[in-house]
C-alpha cells in the first residue's frame, strides 16, 4: 500500500502539553547524570541472539571498567538464564565492585517481583525497578484496567516490594533503592503519572538520603524533545516532596531523536539516564549513553565515564550483540573522524598547522575545523583524519604525505602530485590507503632511488671575476671554498650518472642550484628554476633517516625552457641541504627526460662538452669510488676563452642568491650542515 495522501485521517497529531512558563529553555548542562547501562537487560532482550552467561560477564565487566556505577543486569523473572547470571554475579568473589548497584526489572506481579528478589539474595547493592504502563493505550488495549485499578495495583506490589526488601529482616545485608516506571510515560495523561507516583512514593516512604526513582521513559518516542522536556519539567514541578526522589529518563529512539531528548531532560530537571552503549535497543534503540556522554565532553564537562579506548569497547559490543557499529554513527564510527572532500580536507590541514605553530599545548582549547573532539581523546589517530579518495584535493593528499613523510609540500606541488593521485583513485576505483599515497610520491619524486640521474661525487667552489682567472699555461689556482656572499659566483664541477653512463659536469651560477643547472644545460638538458622551498626535516619521517640527525627536504620547481607551461618538480633529501638541492633538480631533471618519449635512453648530450685546464682541474679533485678511469682520458680540454665563462650563465627565474642565504640561514640554525663542499 502507497503512503497516505491524507496521512491526517490516520495518524493524530501528537497534542503538546500547555506549559507556558517553561523554565527548561534558559538551562543548561553543566554536569554529568547519574548513569545507568542497561545494555545487558534493555539491550540483550532486543537481540536476535541474545547474550549467553560469558558473554553477559565480559560486557558487565567492560561496564565497570568504563566507570559505569548503576548497571541493570538482566529480567531474573523472565529466563533462567538471565537468574543464573544475576545470581553469578554475587557469587563470583571481586566480579561486583563496591560501589557499583546492580538493577534487575519486574513487571507489577507479586510472584515476578518475588522471583527478582530472590536473585537479588546476598547483593551488596541493588535497586529492584518495577514498572506499570500508564498510558490509555496501554490500559485499554493492553491490560483493560481503569486509572483506579492502575494506582491500585501500582500501590499494592510497591509495598510488598517493600516487605520482602527494606522491611525484611533477613536482607538488611543490602542496600536497597526502589525504581518505578510509569511506562509509556510519554503517552500518558501527565496529572495521571503525577497521582500514580505520589501513591507509589507514600507507599515506599522513601527518605532524602534514600530517594525512590522515578523513571520516565519515552518508551515510544511520539513527539518532539521539547515536548518530551515539558512533561519532564511538569513532573519534577507537580510531584510534592522534590528532594525525596529522583527524576530518571529512559528515551527511545523511534524518531531519531533520543539524544537531543535526554538532554533537554536533563535540562527540564532528570537527574539520571538510562540508556546503552551505541543506542541498542528494541526497535529503533534506545539513547546512546557514548553519544550523551561526549557530548558533555566536548562542552568541556568530564561525563565520570571514561572512553579513553573507543576501539577496545566498539569491539567488545559488535561482538556480543552482533550488530556492527554504523560508520557513520557519532564519535564511535570508522568514519565521524574521516574527511574526504578537498575543501574538509585543506581546513583540517591548516587547523592542525596552527595548533602545531601554536605548541600543540594540550591545555590551549581545541578548535579544529570539522572536528568538534580531538580523536586522540578516544584513542584514534589522526592519521584516520584524512583519506583520499576521487573527490579528495590537494590538502588532504598534503596532509597524508605530512603525517607518512613529513613533508610540507609547496603549494605548487600539492596540486601537481594531487592530480596524479586523483587519476590513481579514479583507476583503481576506490579508496587510496596511506601506504599507496606515500609510495605514490615516492615514487613520481624519485626519493628512494632516481632512475635516470645518480649524483656520483661534487664540488660547489666560488670564481671570480676575469681578472682573477688563471692565465693559459699557468697553473690553475686552488679552488675556494664557497662563500655566501653577493660578489662571488659558484662552480659546479661534479660526475653525474645518467642511465648509468657517467657525465663529468661543470657549470657556473649565483648558487650551487643554478651552476648545476647550468651544468646540465650543457649536456642539452634545458631547465629553469622557477620556484625553490626548503624545510628540515626530523628524523624518523623519511624512509631512509633511521638513526640519522635533522635532514633536509628540497622542493624545486623547474620550467622546461622554451616552454614556461611546462613544469616539473623535484624532491631531495639529505643531512646536507646543498646536496638536497642538487638531489631535488636532479628528481626534476629525471621526470623531464623521462617525459620526453623521444629522449633516447641511454641519454645522449646533443653535443661535446670540452673542458678549460681549470675546469679539468676542479674536476679531478673529485673522490670518485672504486676504480674509475681518470676524468682526464673522459674530456678533452679547449683553449681558454677570452671571455669569462659566466658569460654561459643562463639568467635564473628566481634570486638564488637570496634565496640559498636566506635558506641557509635558517637550516644553519635548524642544526643542518651547510658544507658547501662534499
Amino acid at each position: 500500500m502507497p503512503m497516505l495522501k491524507e496521512p491526517w485521517k490516520k495518524y493524530r497529531k501528537f497534542k503538546p502539553l500547555d506549559l507556558p512558563n517553561r523554565q527548561w529553555p534558559s538551562r543548561t548542562n553543566d554536569k554529568p547524570p547519574r548513569w545507568l547501562a542497561t545494555d545487558l537487560r534493555d539491550g540483550n532482550q532486543s537481540l536476535v541472539d541474545p547474550m549467553d552467561g560469558e558473554q553477559k560477564l565480559r560486557f558487565f565487566k567492560m561496564l565497570v571498567e568504563i566507570g559505569y556505577k548503576e548497571i541493570e543486569v538482566s529480567f531474573p523473572s523472565a529466563s533462567q538464564t538471565d537468574f543464573d547470571f544475576t545470581r553469578s554475579l554475587f557469587e563470583t568473589p571481586g566480579v561486583v565492585p563496591d560501589d557499583v548497584w546492580l538493577q534487575v526489572l519486574s513487571p507489577c506481579r507479586e510472584e515476578l517481583i518475588k522471583r527478582t528478589v530472590e536473585s537479588l539474595k546476598g547483593a551488596n547493592k541493588a535497586i529492584l525497578h518495577l514498572y506499570l504502563a500508564t498510558s490509555e493505550c496501554f490500559q485499554r488495549i493492553v491490560f483493560g484496567m481503569t486509572e483506579d485499578q492502575s494506582v491500585e495495583l501500582a500501590v499494592k506490589c510497591t509495598k510488598y516490594a517493600r516487605s520482602i526488601t527494606k522491611d525484611d529482616p533477613s536482607t538488611q545485608g543490602t542496600q536497597w533503592q526502589y525504581e518505578f516506571s510509569p511506562e509509556t510515560f510519554s503517552d500518558s495523561s501527565p496529572e495521571f503519572v503525577v497521582r500514580i507516583c505520589e501513591a507509589v512514593k507514600a507507599a515506599w516512604e522513601p527518605t532524602e538520603d534514600n530517594p525512590i526513582i522515578f523513571n520516565l521513559p519515552a518508551t515510544v518516542e511520539m513527539s518532539t524533545p521539547n515536548v518530551y522536556a515539558d512533561q519532564i519539567e511538569y513532573f519534577c514541578t507537580n510531584m510534592t516532596e522534590r528532594k525525596k526522589f529522583c527524576v530518571s529518563v529512559h528515551p527511545h529512539n523511534d524518531r531519531g531523536c533520543a539524544v537531543a531528548a535526554a538532554e533537554l531532560a536533563q535540562m527540564a530537571g532528570a537527574e539520571r539516564v538510562e540508556g546503552t552503549l551505541f543506542g541498542n535497543g528494541e526497535r529503533t534503540g534506545n539513547v546512546d549513553l557514548v553519544t550523551l556522554a561526549l557530548n558533555l565532553y566536548t562542552q568541556g564537562v568530564y561525563p565520570e565515564v571514561d572512553f579513553s579506548d573507543i576501539n577496545k569497547i566498539i569491539k567488545v559490543v559488535e561482538e556480543s550483540n552482533k550488530i556492527p557499529v554504523n560508520e557513520r554513527w557519532p564519535y564511535g564510527g570508522q568514519l565521524v573522524v574521516c574527511a574526504f572532500s578537498g575543501s574538509h580536507q585543506d581546513a583540517i590541514k591548516k587547523g592542525f598547522q596552527t595548533r602545531r605553530m601554536e605548541g600543540n599545548d594540550p591545555e590551549h582549547p581545541w578548535q579544529m575545523p570539522y572536528l568538534p573532539l580531538d580523536p586522540q581523546d578516544i584513542g584514534r589517530t589522526y592519521e584516520a583524519v584524512i583519506r583520499v579518495n576521487s573527490q579528495s584535493g590537494k590538502g588532504g593528499v598534503a596532509w597524508i604525505i605530512m603525517n607518512s613523510l613529513g613533508l610540507d609540500l609547496p603549494r605548487g606541488l600539492q596540486v601537481t602530485f594531487s592530480r596524479i593521485i586523483q587519476k590513481e583513485a579514479d583507476a583503481k576505483g576506490r579508496e587510496l590507503l596511506p601506504r599507496e599515497i606515500a609510495h605514490l610520491f615516492e615514487e613520481a619524486y624519485h626519493l628512494k632511488r632516481n632512475p635516470r640521474f645518480t649524483l656520483i661525487d661534487y664540488n660547489i667552489t666560488a670564481v671570480r671575476s676575469d681578472a682573477d682567472k688563471t692565465s693559459v699555461g699557468q697553473p690553475p689556482q686552488t679552488a675556494m671554498p664557497a662563500q655566501n656572499t653577493s660578489s662571488n659566483k659558484r662552480q659546479f664541477a661534479g660526475v653525474i650518472a645518467i642511465d648509468g653512463v657517467q657525465h663529468p659536469l661543470v657549470g657556473v651560477g649565483t648558487g650551487a642550484i643554478s651552476s648545476l643547472a647550468n651544468a646540465l644545460h650543457s649536456l642539452g638538458i634545458d631547465l629553469d628554476v622557477a620556484d625553490y622551498k626548503e624545510h628540515s626535516l626530523s628524523a624518523g619521517k623519511d624512509a631512509n633517516s633511521a638513526g640519522k640527525d635533522v635532514k633536509a627536504a628540497t622542493y624545486i620547481e623547474c620550467m622546461v625552457s622554451g616552454n614556461p607551461q611546462e613544469k616539473v618538480w623535484g624532491v631531495g633529501i639529505h643531512e646536507d641541504v646543498v646536496q638536497a638541492s642538487l638531489i631535488a633538480l636532479l628528481s626534476a631533471a629525471s621526470s623531464f627526460l623521462t617525459s620526453r618519449v623521444s629522449t633516447p635512453k641511454p641519454f645522449k648530450p646533443r653535443h661535446m662538452r670540452d673542458f678549460s685546464q681549470s675546469e679539468i682541474h676542479a674536476l679531478e679533485q673529485l673522490n670518485l669510488p672504486g676504480n674509475q678511469s681518470p676524468l682526464r682520458e673522459m674530456m678533452t680540454p679547449k683553449a681558454e676563452l677570452n671571455t669569462s665563462p659566466l658569460a654561459t650563465v643562463r639568467p635564473g627565474q628566481v634570486n638564488f642568491e637570496k634565496l640559498e642565504e636566506a635558506a641557509w640561514k635558517e637550516e644553519e640554525s635548524n642544526g643542518l650542515k651547510v658544507n658547501g663542499t662534499h
